[in-house]
């Protein structure tokens, strides 16, 4: 395997994160807060072997092999958060490395699990690099989901090859091309989002910061409070809208902006994803409704936005739901497993996966009371094939796998049962908050042991990269010339 291509494009995805780390080293610097010399410091060193990489591994070579898009893919999530742990690891919060490494795989991931307190006092440096990394890793993994994982059939992401949409849709031959004009979508999202969040109210850094956590459905917030700090309906509304629109599929943007205007409703995923959250949201209502003696329009604005922040995996939260009794503690609980839509910026299952679970369980049926009959699983009203729904057949398999044995370790590092459980499902779902005292919406990673942060960690990049992206590596035929 000819790895030369592998780090040299390594080596430009770290000079890319030097260069966003002068972002917060300007603020830092504007804010006369001296950890402006850290982000300097931690920019510079990760542009010089970024530009090491560059250098040693330039040369011509062609488009990359499947096997090195599997290990770039990887490689790429683990040196970004590791590089992107320095800031965290030099500045005034004086973090482990650990603690570094647990924020940063949390941020670039979209995950908002966080072991930083005193958000409302910590420098605008480091709020600022919280939101970048999650912008980044938004904007990261809609162009995985679009460039590689289809090429690599990974959980059934064939369905959404680019190739067979040029072809029916007329669409831009070139990966690059659509990947160019989906990043300029994505920072028109960015930049419409900030402007309704200024408008409502909030502050331009707190807009800024926001925005660009809220598009990539991350969930870091600013304050400790989260979004619940800002005590304005205007805000919460905004927010809920704007997780959705993250959580719908770039594809289908591309489409509407190129005259298809209808081809985001037509999509059955898109209906689907839809109806699971109003589902979801109606459930939650009427049993605050009849559990609580708040206002109508407080208890949906409320139910809104957090079960929109759950299901969508972004994380935000205006209200320590876990207080809302068991029964909403169980759906909150599912609801970390639904996701938004293939190629968005959302995680956890997805919409589609549901779909086609349900067209094989549908199909399955039929045959067993009309065994004569022929019956065949649709999506999006055309046959599915076989090796799709053993794709995501193989996918359902192995997400309840990596999160049993993620729970089991949890436990027997000495974690409380709910902690372990939770734990486990808001890293593989890359949600954020968890559920009890510790992890819930009202607490923090901080107090977990360092073993802990660790196996959270990687089921952080397990649940970002759909699991057999990273478990391929570690089959022995995989490194076989």
């Amino acid at each position: 395997m000819d790895y030369r291509p592998i780090f040299f494009i390594v080596g430009i995805l770290l000079v890319m994160l030097g260069i966003a780390m002068l972002i917060p080293a300007i603020a830092d610097g504007i804010a006369a807060n001296p950890d402006w010399r850290v982000f300097l410091a931690s920019a510079f060193l990760t542009s010089f072997i970024g530009g090491i990489f560059i250098l040693m591994n330039r040369s011509r070579f062609g488009f990359l092999g499947v096997r090195q898009a599997f290990i770039l893919t990887t490689m790429s999530w683990i040196v970004i958060a590791a590089f992107g742990a320095l800031p965290f690891m030099f500045s005034n919060l004086e973090l482990t490395y650990t603690d570094s490494f647990f924020e940063a795989m949390s941020g670039i991931t979209t995950t908002g699990s966080t072991v930083v307190t005193g958000l409302d006092f910590a420098s605008p440096g480091i709020l600022l690099w919280r939101a970048l990394l999650q912008w980044l890793g938004g904007i990261g993994i809609v162009v995985m989901a679009i460039a590689v994982l289809p090429m690599l059939g990974v959980g059934g992401m064939q369905l959404f090859h680019m190739e067979s949409s040029d072809r029916s849709d007329k669409m831009m031959p070139r990966a690059a091309q659509i990947s160019t004009t989906i990043a300029a979508i994505y920072l028109f999202l960015t930049v419409v989002c900030f402007a309704a969040y200024w408008a409502a109210g909030m502050s331009p850094f707190d807009a800024i910061a926001h925005s660009m956590t809220t598009i990539a459905t991350g969930g870091f917030s600013t304050s400790d409070a989260s979004i619940g700090h800002f005590d304005s309906s205007a805000v919460h509304w905004i927010a809920v809208c704007f997780m959705i629109l993250g959580s719908l599929p770039f594809l289908l943007y591309f489409q509407a902006v190129r005259g298809h205007v209808h081809a985001l409703w037509q999509d059955t995923q898109v209906r689907w994803f839809c109806g699971i959250t109003v589902f979801g949201l109606a459930t939650m209502v009427y049993w605050r409704w009849r559990t609580a003696d708040d206002a109508f329009w407080d208890t949906l604005r409320d139910c809104a936005f957090n079960v929109t922040s759950i299901i969508t995996g972004t994380g935000y939260s205006t209200a320590d739901y876990t207080t809302w009794g068991t029964f909403a503690v169980s759906a909150f609980f599912l609801f970390m497993f639904v996701g938004g839509c293939a190629g968005s910026t959302s995680c956890s299952i997805k919409a589609f996966r549901f779909q086609i679970l349900f067209a094989v369980l549908r199909t399955q049926l039929l045959r067993l009371w009309q065994p004569h009959g022929v019956f065949v699983p649709y999506y999006n009203r055309k046959p599915l094939e076989e090796s799709v729904t053993q794709a995501v057949m193989v996918f359902f398999f192995l997400f309840i796998l990596a999160f049993g044995l993620l729970t089991l370790v949890l436990a027997a590092i000495g974690l409380d049962f709910v902690t372990s459980v939770s734990g486990a499902a808001t890293a593989i779902a890359n949600v954020g908050p968890a559920l009890g005292d510790i992890i819930g919406p009202a607490g923090t990673f901080t107090a977990l042991p360092d073993s802990a942060k660790w196996v959270l960690s990687v089921g952080m990049l397990l649940g970002r990269l759909e699991l057999l992206t990273v478990l391929v590596l570690f089959t022995p035929g995989f490194w076989r010339a």
